[in-house]
């Protein structure tokens, strides 16, 4: 695969790796984090999540809760490279951080742990990453733990990831036993003794020859089977060498046709030497990836990694600190100095760059300039947000935003005196800006305030922010799901007829529509809107078919059975009518809106509500206690197997019955059982076709 770095050798952005560490809650990501800035020289001494002494878990919530909860960017040199370090969030409810992330990614290492295998949310990031086209290695971590078995991890992947896994080393001793790993590339032995930082490098040891040759043979073929060139030389010579091995492995990864396996014990510090050497010599460079798209006045522009090209930066995240607000960006093309003056061209206005910083989490490394490729804050914009492009002035661009999630929970929020009111209003605009996942708005019937997000704990995380850095006394209303309305059975030829006359000219609009349920397999069977026109003989003009289809989509914002909105139908105009007149897009827009409520209405619609994928990891003795409870919440047992010595049950249940879940299961199980989410779409609320009782 010929990629710009080999057209560029000596550019200094071949030694840039821009990369985030994925994994599921608990894998280890922050301590694999911590061994490589320790590693590097980062930091002198070693982080434990533990303790609350991590450089990425700075947050005080994150440190009482022992989790990532914010996506945290540093820095590091290796091996003559520099390489900018994104922590993610694990759990579910911070995934937007992730998506964030992702976005402005080259490459991630997966992090999976060795006893559990591919987790839940370990699925969803790396489908997140897929959708992104972020090349990805693998570390199965935790191979000191009592349970661990490397090869039913890579199993996992296998089945549940189904990229093709190329495992390049095998442990050397198991549990508290293992002690190093066998390179398999190069074959050789990497030894990690007790109480030492540092890697020896030996002979693979005789006990384990045979079966490092096994292996090597088996990664020889899996590697000629996906590369042609391994393939040649493996027919030729029936092996293949380690530099073709590395070459292979890199360009495999990087068209993420295969992914490269690696193995170690992050706590103890065993297996982050070859992680990053493997970070380095598969995971690809700013030049490696495709030149970045945007647009410039409607056409496809592309700017190349280049510091001499128009400067283009994308926003990916905006904090507040004591010291300022801070904006970070992924500069994409050109160069941006102190001083300098940019665009923001979704808020069409210029904004002075101030200080530029390197980031390491908490802690900040003033620079004069920041070129292609790298990864920074910067202080002096006041109304850019994350999705913002910021450009040279003189060459305007926009680059595609991440998409935000649409959030599934609310609680109504209110300050406890009426003098915090104003303050309340303010810290929750804060939290809105640096979280695009968290949506505030007013109800219109009970003027409440009401905060949105993606969970329980999202939520929970927000309110505390709110309590800790403004001091601010607030109290929480029962947090509430976001329903949506469907159509089980539609109408045919609905017929509205718009006519106002009030002096002047009139307004006038006759449509007939059709209305159907839309099957879509993207938001749980239920999903999207479609319009089309089956008008013939151009009785309805195409400026008109225009302005019905946005009357029918304003008519999708409240449905008839409580007010949610409506989702996973299609409507058909199948005939019209105009006046020479009185007819205009706004009487077509006014009639397709009124039509389509009418048809709702006509309809048999059916309530929909968010439901999660539930995996519960419980104590055999407790299952039939756990069972019963997801039985009573509505659940639905799709899988149930046992692993170590416990019960994994993996159930579908409503989002609305899983709050207080956590409580009630470490009820249940004394204590010792876990459960992890993850969004599954939407699913009917009830089991009959229709319901005319609003629901709020």
């Amino acid at each position: 695969m010929r990629t710009d770095s080999h057209r560029h050798p000596n550019s200094p952005l071949t030694a840039v790796r821009n990369l985030g560490i994925l994994a599921h809650v608990d894998a280890g990501k922050t301590t694999v984090t911590e061994r490589i800035l320790y590693l590097t020289g980062a930091t002198h001494k070693r982080g434990e999540v533990h303790d609350g002494t991590t450089v990425t878990d700075f947050d005080p919530q994150e440190r009482d809760r022992g989790i990532t909860i914010f996506a945290a960017a540093v820095s590091c040199d290796w091996d003559g490279h520099r390489i900018n370090l994104i922590d993610t969030p694990g759990h579910v409810d911070f995934s937007d951080e992730v998506e964030r992330s992702l976005r402005v990614l080259d490459g991630a290492i997966a992090v999976f742990d060795a006893v559990a295998g591919v987790e839940p949310q370990s699925e969803s990031v790396w489908r997140q990453a897929d959708r992104h086209g972020v090349p990805r290695i693998a570390f199965v971590n935790k191979l000191d733990r009592a349970g661990a078995d490397l090869d039913t991890a890579v199993e996992s992947i296998r089945q549940r990831l189904h990229p093709a896994p190329l495992v390049v080393q095998l442990p050397i001793g198991t549990q508290d036993g293992f002690r190093g790993v066998v390179d398999l590339v190069r074959m050789r032995s990497l030894l990690w003794a007790d109480g030492r930082d540092t890697v020896e490098e030996g002979p693979v040891p005789d006990a384990l020859r045979d079966e490092a040759d096994r292996r090597r043979r088996q990664l020889e073929e899996a590697v000629a089977e996906l590369h042609p060139v391994a393939l040649e030389e493996f027919c030729a010579q029936a092996t293949v060498s380690a530099q073709t091995l590395t070459r292979a492995l890199r360009d495999l990864t990087r068209t993420g046709d295969g992914v490269v396996v690696l193995c170690g014990s992050a706590y103890r510090n065993r297996g982050i030497e070859p992680l990053l050497a493997a970070a380095v010599a598969y995971l690809p460079s700013p030049l490696d990836v495709p030149a970045v798209r945007g647009t410039e006045d409607g056409a496809v522009r592309e700017r190349a990694a280049d510091p001499a090209a128009p400067f283009a930066a994308l926003v990916f995240k905006v904090t507040a600190t004591a010291t300022g607000r801070l904006t970070y960006l992924r500069v994409y093309s050109g160069t941006i100095g102190k001083g300098e003056t940019v665009l923001d061209t979704g808020a069409r206005r210029s904004e002075r760059i101030g200080r530029i910083l390197r980031v390491q989490a908490d802690r900040h490394t003033e620079l004069d300039r920041a070129v292609a490729g790298d990864i920074v804050a910067v202080v002096g914009p006041k109304t850019a947000r994350a999705g913002s492009t910021l450009c040279a002035p003189a060459a305007p661009l926009v680059l595609e935003p991440p998409t935000v999630a649409d959030p599934v929970v609310s609680v109504a929020v209110e300050a406890r005196s009426s003098t915090d009111t104003d303050r309340l209003a303010s810290a929750l605009a804060r939290l809105a800006e640096e979280d695009p996942s968290l949506v505030v708005r007013t109800d219109p019937e009970t003027g409440q305030t009401v905060l949105s997000g993606m969970g329980e704990l999202h939520l929970e995380v927000a309110v505390e922010k709110i309590r800790r850095d403004r001091g601010t006394a607030v109290n929480v209303g029962r947090p509430r799901v976001a329903y949506r309305e469907t159509v089980a059975r539609g109408v045919s030829g609905l017929v509205y007829r718009h006519v106002k006359q009030d002096g002047g000219a009139g307004q006038f609009a006759h449509v007939v529509l059709d209305v159907e349920p839309l099957e879509s397999a993207a938001d749980g069977g239920h999903g999207g809107f479609e319009f089309r026109s089956a008008v013939v003989g151009g009785r309805v003009p195409q400026e008109y078919v225009r302005a019905v289809a946005a009357g029918c989509r304003d008519a999708l914002a409240e449905g008839p059975l409580g007010g949610h909105p409506v989702t996973g139908l299609r409507v058909v105009l199948t005939d019209g009518a105009t006046h020479p007149k009185d007819s205009s897009e706004m009487a077509f827009r006014t009639a397709g809106r009124f039509a389509l409520r009418e048809a709702l209405r006509a309809s048999a619609m059916l309530l929909l509500e968010p439901v999660a994928e539930v995996t519960v990891t419980a104590p055999d003795d407790a299952v039939g206690a756990v069972l019963g409870d997801l039985a009573a919440r509505r659940g639905r047992v799709s899988d149930s197997t046992t692993r170590a010595g416990a019960s994994v049950i993996t159930a579908t249940v409503p989002l609305a019955e899983l709050f207080g879940y956590a409580t009630r299961l470490r009820g249940r199980t004394r204590g010792r059982g876990t459960f992890t989410t993850r969004p599954a779409g939407y699913a009917p609320a009830l089991s009959t076709a229709s319901r005319r009782t609003p629901v709020r």
